[in-house]
């Protein structure tokens, strides 16, 4: 049996969908273990092109069990639209192949609210929100001031707990945002039209993992956004409020006790970040906007531009040991063709001197990069399937990476696409 995590090495945005929709071959079981629906997981297959907000990316693959953890921000509206939008395509969303644990918590309508309410008041010091609630809710979490999925099976407690809840919560909305607030029955209007609907779905997820593991089935373990935007370890306060790191993975599934074989640490060919917050080896203007194109950077969620610049080894190998990554799986080679030389941000120069080690979040935006350059290919290689087919430039490019950062790279995509990928 194996049980393995995929995983962001980055800032999110690397490409974990599309390895995860490859790798369900393999595998019985996947289950997202955290985040919400504030980011997006793009799949290409030949049932054509998704962006999956809350659903595991192994829906696709048919006899494959897809889990929605305890440690997912579980917002039950956009979820039903997602697996409506599945079922307008040929994709079945069943309670067979989908299953909810009872455990998630539920984000509800007042969490995106505040989201957009707090970023207004920051201003031009926000956080970069992609407003759907996910600070508030693990706030509330956090504070346990939300109510689990598998209280929508006992509706009359569950009234009863969004009544106390409701009370504080119109205090927040009334006296901080000066916001209209929530009544109790607008509440259960929401919980009649979108909760009820997920109710089919929700199990133990404990027991039904403790029993895939008793069968030896094998168990995919999804994240959402990547290292560098882990509540604790990226940098904060730039960062989600849960977390990506594979080491959460077992808690935020259902299964504390179940242990992770392998970690595939999905990493881009160059640097994306997509929000507020440093961002060392940012490139700007023409130089910018001509890799942007490339490799069409926009937000899987928002549509936004995303940020872009090249390889950060020095943030890449932090979010590699942050990970516990045992293999890589680097994504958009293709991407790089067009550049007569690829440059590598291989060190920063921090206080005058160059350092190796990624800085404190503090110290991240005195930091500056140093670069290293590579020579390019010139040739298209979305086509190749075979490593000894690439051109040698590429291929010393890949070499000098998985030096640098210290881990073998298993995979190496050449194109969004299933199987446009080179095992190694």
């Amino acid at each position: 049996m194996s049980n393995s995590a995929i995983v962001g090495i980055n800032w999110g945005d690397e490409g974990k969908g599309r390895m995860v929709d490859l790798l369900t071959e393999q595998y019985d079981i996947v289950v997202r273990y955290q985040g919400g629906g504030n980011a997006g997981h793009t799949v290409i297959n030949e049932k054509g092109k998704f962006a999956l907000h809350l659903l595991p990316s192994g829906i696709f693959r048919e006899g494959v069990v897809n889990v929605i953890g305890n440690g997912v921000a579980l917002d039950c509206e956009n979820l039903w639209k997602e697996a409506e939008e599945l079922r307008g395509k040929g994709v079945p969303v069943t309670p067979d192949n989908l299953k909810i644990s009872e455990r998630a918590s539920l984000l509800l309508p007042w969490h995106r609210e505040l989201d957009g309410l707090e970023e207004a008041r920051l201003a031009d010091k926000k956080y970069g929100s992609t407003k759907q609630g996910i600070a508030p809710f693990y706030s509330d979490k956090y504070q346990k001031k939300t109510v689990m999925a598998g209280e929508l099976r006992r509706p009359d407690r569950l009234k009863a707990r969004l009544t106390d809840i409701l009370e504080w919560k119109n205090l927040i909305l009334r006296n901080v945002y000066g916001a209209e607030g929530y009544s109790i029955e607008q509440l259960m209007d929401w919980v009649s039209a979108w909760g009820e609907k997920i109710c089919p779905y929700l199990c133990d997820a404990g027991k039904f993992l403790r029993n895939a593991v008793a069968q030896d089935k094998r168990i995919l373990l999804e994240a959402q956004l990547g290292a560098l935007r882990d509540l604790d370890y990226g940098i904060y306060p730039y960062t989600t409020s849960s977390n990506p790191v594979a080491a959460y993975a077992p808690v935020g599934a259902g299964l504390p006790s179940m242990k992770i074989d392998k970690v595939v640490g999905v990493v881009k060919a160059y640097s994306t970040c997509v929000g507020e917050g440093p961002f060392v080896c940012e490139w700007f203007g023409e130089e910018a906007e001509e890799l942007r194109k490339a490799g069409a950077e926009y937000g899987a969620k928002t549509g936004r531009p995303r940020r872009v610049g090249p390889m950060d080894i020095v943030a890449t190998r932090y979010g590699v040991q942050v990970q516990g990554a045992t293999e890589i799986a680097l994504t958009k080679l293709d991407v790089l063709s067009y550049l007569d030389r690829i440059p590598v941000c291989a060190r920063y120069r921090l206080g005058g001197e160059p350092t190796d080690d990624f800085p404190f979040p503090a110290d991240l935006p005195d930091a500056e990069p140093v670069t290293e350059w590579l020579d390019g290919w010139k040739t298209d290689v979305s086509g190749v399937r075979k490593w000894e087919d690439l051109p040698d430039a590429a291929r010393k490019y890949v070499e000098y990476l998985e030096e640098k950062l210290e881990r073998p790279i298993r995979y190496v995509s050449v194109g969004p696409e299933r199987d446009a990928i080179i095992l190694r």
